[in-house]
């Protein structure tokens, strides 16, 4: 077919049309930038110095944190220089990088979000053997293997999705490339071979979702045995903020791929992107540090650290 092509870039659905718009749009996403990159750099550097907190909870929350800064790198960055520079535009090699790496860090947060539920079921439902089943070479293979499955899972659906040619324009209807986006665009009978990826894709979501219920399922069920509020409240304290994380997670990126097709609208897309890809990456360090008095110390310790030394610097050189 004559209209088959492989474009040179692509055209993403701006924020606002407006200048004053587009810098107050730039000004908002560089906020919540700099606020994820505080909050997930201070729970890195507190995971990778304090020994208090080399445990599997922590080192998989570490992951986590590298996962969000991921996330929001790779759409905001973006976003935020296109409003800057009045432009629209993706090279059609930037926008194959961006899906790619999308998917790695969204897919390797749903599954490392599934492996800290089973960490926080083996330490409340099976305390006694916790040591044995959470060990340190079977976290770092759990990671290992997250970070490996999703890189080549992405490799496979961006190289896929890229090789199809393209019917229906250039134009995106969201402000960064998302792989649905891009499949619309495709002509029909090509979007076929795609298509069997998703729906494996759609099975092993499914499949962690039941995976994520039947462990919080007997997580409630022993914790309200516990005779003492103190004693629930610290098993509260360790696994309702991965409950908050999931939920938010889950919830919004559900309804941004399954909303029904009558209420879909550009600014509803945009708004339920933002929800699912960039709040989440700016909240968890603050959901997980809320009720978290370790880690909160620890980052306490860090901060008190850094501008000891500044001071400390600074006494110096007088």
């Amino acid at each position: 077919m004559s209209n088959r092509s492989f474009p040179t870039e692509f055209l993403l659905l701006p924020f606002a049309d407006t200048r004053k718009l587009q810098l107050l749009h730039f000004g908002l996403f560089l906020g919540i930038y700099l606020a994820a990159l505080l909050g997930n750099g201070l729970i890195l550097t507190a995971v990778a110095c304090d020994h208090h907190l080399h445990t599997p909870m922590y080192f998989f929350l570490f992951n986590l944190a590298l996962l969000d800064l991921g996330t929001i790198t790779t759409t905001v960055p973006k976003a935020m220089a296109n409003s800057l520079w009045d432009t629209t535009t993706i090279s059609y090699a930037g926008c194959a990088t961006q899906v790619s790496f999308f998917i790695v860090f969204v897919t390797a947060e749903f599954y490392l979000l599934t492996i800290m539920a089973y960490d926080c079921y083996v330490d409340i439902c099976k305390p006694l053997h916790y040591g044995t089943i959470m060990d340190s070479r079977a976290c770092v293979n759990m990671a290992a293997a997250v970070w490996g499955s999703t890189f080549l899972y992405a490799v496979l659906h961006t190289a896929n999705t890229f090789s199809l040619p393209l019917c229906q324009g250039n134009l995106l209807d969201q402000f960064f490339c998302e792989l649905p986006q891009i499949l619309k665009l495709s002509c029909s009978d090509a979007y076929l071979r795609e298509a069997v990826l998703l729906v494996v894709s759609a099975i092993l979501g499914f499949v962690c979702f039941i995976f994520l219920v039947l462990s919080y399922v007997p997580i409630f069920r022993s914790v309200l045995r516990i005779p003492s509020q103190q004693g629930q409240h610290k098993a509260f304290s360790t696994c309702l903020p991965h409950l908050a994380v999931v939920s938010l997670f889950i919830s919004t990126s559900i309804f941004a791929y399954l909303k029904p097709s009558s209420i879909s609208s550009p600014f509803l897309n945009l708004l339920l992107a933002v929800l699912y890809s960039v709040v989440p990456p700016a909240l968890n360090p603050l959901i997980y540090s809320m009720q978290n008095k370790e880690l909160k110390c620890a980052v306490r310790r860090q901060i008190w650290g850094i501008f000891s030394s500044t001071y400390k610097d600074l006494f110096t050189l007088q």
